[in-house]
């Protein structure tokens, strides 16, 4: 035996953290020669071969006693070579294999670099498993970041789940451990079997794992997200040079599981899905889909803000292929797709981020800091280069291999303030002394800065319910860098104005006006989003006043109004029909509701009305975020509860006027300034009787009359129906 008693105590006792220095080939100290060794428990006799140069030596290693290490020497070569090991078990069964203890690492000293400083951008390109081929030989690269780790070994179907066979080498002093693995393909489930810094062995699914078994297992599956062959080309070089402030957007927000189900327990996979979606959003006319978190989660309820797999869409659905072919669908259709992305906080479990080596990893080691208080979660540890780069990464993972158009970050006031859902003593201040968390700003402003220069036309979305500044305005000018804010201020209050009879809205008028005093601070998207048709606070429907017909005409009047508002829009699924029931995560939607009377499929139909009038007229959405694109009309006739606006593209072209009659009362020969003469036209009407209203209007339109009032050169006489929006455009 060459080796030490220390180095063979190492090898066995699975404590070298450096496998690949004594097993493998390697030349004798004294260059008369190589010596292999081989750590291989289900091994009776072990030969070596030569690979590519038959002249070199072949040879037997020999079991050293008590162990279950093979070593063997030849004097026949002095370099090492490419070899197979010619395994035979105790069961006479033999098989031939390129020793993993014979490459050289997949990760170069700038891969490990530039992971420390926070900077490898294609880090899911280096990490998990990697499928790839070298020298030949087929099989799966693994790595993993556990600086804290005493040992790492890669465990799976291909050694039997036995951590003996494939410890991981680590590499200096990154904290990354790695190994290549011969032989093992697409499809392999493996763990990490992890002896963390306490010395206790936990199983561990993989951070940067491609696709995870169906909960609750939870073993990561070696996958190829690149062999996926897209059609979506024309999408993404339109996309590129689209304008998404100065373009309609018109949200439909979605959970893949409750959409529509098969049987009462089996959800539409992400293939089974594409058609029939495809086809609702262009009937409907929604121009993006926005999906509830599909990263991979264990626990269903969360509705996937509780993520284990950043990296994996939940296999719950099919495979990553799966959801590649459902994004390219929605792409060769004209939809855009955005995606629920979870960066501020991770579940408590500890086979996935929790102390994953043993230590805080993911996480700040101090509750204060690490605890999230609301959802019994982990805080991610913005203040850790390799924490950041895992994260930005996963956004342009997201981008690049799904091809996703949007990323909505959820909880993003969670991550701004340091007591944030927190009493006094249980939170620490920065080192100003201020409650702002300076390390999640920076990290939402990288991320920002770096997912619209590596992929521009991709949208960011905040949802952030502070009036922290800026958080649209890009971070050369001191912003966040998002795209889009949720206008969480304007749902508030206009649900709260929607909820009141009739008879009290005109002591709360202010609540539909207040919106305008700081719409542009920011760029606002109007969300009526899952929050709100949840925990007990109805659905939508639900919250309206009086009877089933004064019900659907406020939920018609409220959706006209958000539309019609400068802002882009986002509804939830249900919200369309009139959805009763508050939604349910393992039900779906009551679609057969639309065969029950008038009122849910007229909803239905003006939402498709009002999506497709909404996509035609740029005075609607073209000038959302300029000055020149809203005017109130009349928004001060409080005692009727009628108010008034005007719609138009920045240049003051393309009118459109909107009258909101707010109560069951008809107003007949309601006068209304307007800003041009001639014919306008009556483009839609809340009221109609194919919605499910009194069909009561104007007859087409009205023709403006010289006569100037609410500081408009022209005005009509308007037959404002009850509980309805109407709008005109001009002929002009």
């Amino acid at each position: 035996m060459i080796l030490t008693p220390a180095e063979l105590r190492s090898l066995v006792e699975l404590t070298h953290q450096s496998p690949h220095t004594l097993l493998g080939m390697h030349p004798l100290g004294d260059q008369s020669g190589i010596v292999v060794r081989a750590l291989l428990p289900d091994a009776k006799k072990v030969e070596v071969q030569p690979t590519h140069e038959k002249n070199k030596p072949k040879f037997e290693l020999k079991r050293i006693p008590d162990t279950d290490v093979f070593e063997g020497v030849s004097q026949g070569a002095k370099e090492v070579y490419a070899y197979d090991l010619v395994i035979t078990d105790h069961q006479g069964k033999t098989r031939r294999t390129r020793d993993a203890y014979s490459f050289l690492p997949t990760l170069s000293e700038s891969d490990l670099y530039l992971f420390g400083k926070g900077d490898e951008r294609k880090i899911y390109e280096k990490l998990g498993a990697q499928l790839r081929t070298i020298d030949g030989v087929h099989g799966t690269s693994f790595a993993v970041w556990a600086p804290n780790a005493q040992r790492v070994s890669v465990v799976g179907e291909f050694n039997n789940w036995d951590g003996r066979f494939h410890s991981l080498r680590l590499l200096g002093a990154s904290g990354v451990w790695e190994i290549f693995i011969p032989g093992v393909g697409q499809g392999a489930h493996y763990k990490f079997e992890i002896r963390d810094a306490h010395g206790q062995i936990k199983l561990n699914t993989d951070p940067f794992g491609f696709f995870f078994e169906v909960a609750p297992k939870q073993a990561a599956i070696v996958w190829d997200t690149q062999k996926f062959k897209w059609t979506d080309d024309a999408w993404l070089k339109k996309r590129r040079e689209h304008d998404a402030l100065r373009s309609p957007m018109s949200i439909y927000e979605l959970h893949v599981g409750s959409w529509r189900k098969k049987t009462a327990t089996e959800s539409w996979s992400y293939r089974e899905l594409a058609e029939p979606l495809v086809l609702y959003l262009k009937r409907m006319g929604f121009t993006h889909v926005e999906f509830l978190p599909v990263a991979e989660h264990a626990y269903y309820p969360s509705w996937g803000y509780q993520v284990t797999g950043f990296y994996a869409p939940t296999s719950r659905y099919g495979t990553p292929d799966d959801f590649q072919f459902l994004v390219n669908a929605l792409h060769e259709a004209g939809i855009g797709v955005i995606v629920d992305w979870v960066p501020a906080h991770f579940p408590r479990d500890t086979w996935a981020l929790a102390k994953f080596d043993g230590t805080a990893l993911f996480e700040h080691e101090d509750p204060r800091k690490g605890a999230h208080q609301d959802w019994g979660t982990l805080i991610f540890n913005f203040g850790r280069h390799e924490v950041v780069n895992f994260l930005v990464a996963n956004a342009l993972f997201w981008c690049e291999r799904f091809h996703i158009d949007g990323l909505r970050v959820d909880a993003v006031a969670s991550m701004l303030y340091l007591d944030y859902s927190r009493k006094e003593g249980e939170w620490i201040p920065n080192q100003y002394g201020g409650r702002e968390n300076l390390e999640a700003i920076e990290f939402l402003k990288k991320f920002n800065a770096i997912t619209h220069t590596e992929f521009p036309g991709i949208v960011t979305i905040a949802e952030e319910s502070t009036a922290w500044p800026q958080v649209t305005r890009p971070p050369y000018l001191g912003g966040l860098g998002f795209s889009f804010k949720w206008n969480m201020g304007w749902m508030h209050d206009t649900l709260g104005y929607f909820k009141h009879e009739p008879v009290h809205r005109k002591y709360h008028q202010n609540d539909l006006t207040f919106a305008m005093l700081y719409h542009h601070n920011e760029n606002f998207i109007l969300p009526l989003s899952h929050d709100e048709v949840v925990h007990g606070k109805l659905s939508l429907l639900g919250r309206m006043p009086g009877d089933d017909w004064q019900k659907f005409a406020n939920l018609r009047t409220l959706l006209a109004y958000q539309w019609l508002f400068p802002g882009k829009k986002m509804i939830f699924m249900g919200d369309e029909i009139g959805q009763s029931a508050e939604w349910a995560e393992n039900g779906q939607i009551d679609w057969w509701l639309l065969d029950a009377g008038p009122f849910h499929s007229g909803l239905q139909r003006f939402v498709a009305d009002l999506n497709h009038l909404y996509a035609r007229s740029p005075g609607l959405w073209q000038a959302d975020y300029d000055h020149a694109g809203f005017n109130w009309i009349d928004c001060n006739d409080r005692e009727n509860s009628v108010m008034s606006f005007l719609r138009q593209t920045a240049d003051g072209k393309n009118h459109t006027v909107v009258i909101l009659n707010l109560t069951p009362v008809p107003r007949a020969n309601y006068r209304i300034g307007l800003p041009v003469g001639g014919k306008w036209n009556e483009v839609l009407n809340s009221d109609a009787n194919i919605y499910g209203g009194s069909n009561q209007g104007n007859y087409g339109g009205v023709t403006a009359q010289n006569f100037s009032v609410h500081n408009q050169q022209h005005s009509a006489e308007f037959n404002l129906p009850p509980l309805s929006v109407t709008v005109f455009q001009s002929e002009s």
